[in-house]
């Protein structure tokens, strides 16, 4: 038995019928990713790949200024040929690549996108920021950049780590590809990601700690920040994908909850009365909430691990 086309394929087919059959002719305009998005369910990532599909096929290709239309890339004319490239700089096509990012996600980036976007060749890119790797920094670079730290420095050690952890869920916040795009375990050496290491290693130098634990403690700031946030992201697609908040998702699940409760035995969650509880489920109160906790439990191991606080 043949297995069932994955949803992207069956779309991708779909539009396929539609310009073989000249419903949908040569340099009319195909679906945009955000309409497929609309109209089949799906995530923003397979809308791309639907696209991306039919453009390998020679189906459609992009037009600056336009969008996706249907037929192959038109061949460039002699005088197109020798006409210069668009003047860019390296700021242009960096934030060019994060409005991608942004609206479609990281996996819809290429070299070849951003060059669509900005109608240029795919070549002229590698002046400026050297390969999508190399891209990938700059956007990460450029988006941390873009809320920095305020003029006057904290005044306690604790408002040093508050104000840069809410400064990394601003970020993480405005760019949901960017909590997967930095690194845990090996950290991307770019000057303001260093700058929050180093708030962080400021605050808790008041302790008197050793140079391991002032590093663990910076780690752990960064990794509690970074691993909520990289819920943002799934959360935001599963909400454009069903059409439900948590929230609402939430409560479709509660009789399935509850008699779960029952059969297992599970007390705690007997003791919440859930079948009457309405839990209000959002990722900022829970950051603000596990920061707190995070904060007060970074006190208390320092205090003991050495000298009191300033």
């Amino acid at each position: 038995m043949r297995a069932e086309a994955a949803p992207y394929q069956q779309i991708a087919a779909e539009i396929r019928r539609s310009i073989e059959s000249g419903k949908l002719r040569p340099g009319e305009r195909a679906p945009s990713t955000r309409a497929l998005v609309r109209d089949h369910g799906i995530a923003m990532a397979t809308a791309t790949k639907v696209l991306a599909t039919l453009q390998q096929e020679g189906l459609v290709h992009s037009r600056p200024g336009v969008g996706t239309v249907v037929g192959p890339p038109p061949r460039p004319s002699a005088t197109q040929q020798r006409a210069p490239e668009p003047s860019l700089n390296r700021e242009e096509v960096v934030r060019a690549a994060i409005a991608i990012a942004d609206g479609e996600g990281l996996a819809a980036l290429s070299m070849r996108r951003v060059a669509t976007d900005l109608g240029v060749s795919t070549m002229a890119l590698y002046r400026y920021v050297g390969g999508k790797d190399a891209l990938v920094l700059q956007m990460v670079e450029t988006a941390v950049g873009d809320f920095p730290f305020p003029a006057k420095r904290s005044t306690s050690w604790r408002e040093g780590i508050e104000t840069a952890a809410r400064l990394q869920w601003s970020a993480y916040r405005a760019h949901l590809w960017l909590p997967a795009a930095v690194s845990l375990s090996r950290p991307q050496a770019l000057p303001n990601l260093l700058v929050h290491t180093d708030a962080v290693l400021r605050a808790v130098s008041g302790f008197g700690v050793d140079a391991s634990t002032s590093l663990y403690a910076a780690i752990t700031v960064f990794g509690y920040v970074r691993g909520v946030a990289l819920n943002l992201e799934p959360e935001a697609r599963a909400e454009q994908d069903t059409g439900m908040t948590a929230d609402e998702w939430g409560g479709h699940q509660t009789d399935q909850l509850v008699a779960l409760i029952g059969q297992h035995d599970l007390a705690g969650f007997r003791a919440l009365d859930f079948g009457n509880f309405e839990f209000d489920y959002d990722l900022d109160q829970l950051f603000e909430f596990g920061l707190g906790i995070m904060l007060d439990g970074l006190a208390v191991k320092l205090q003991r691990m050495r000298s009191p606080l300033r």
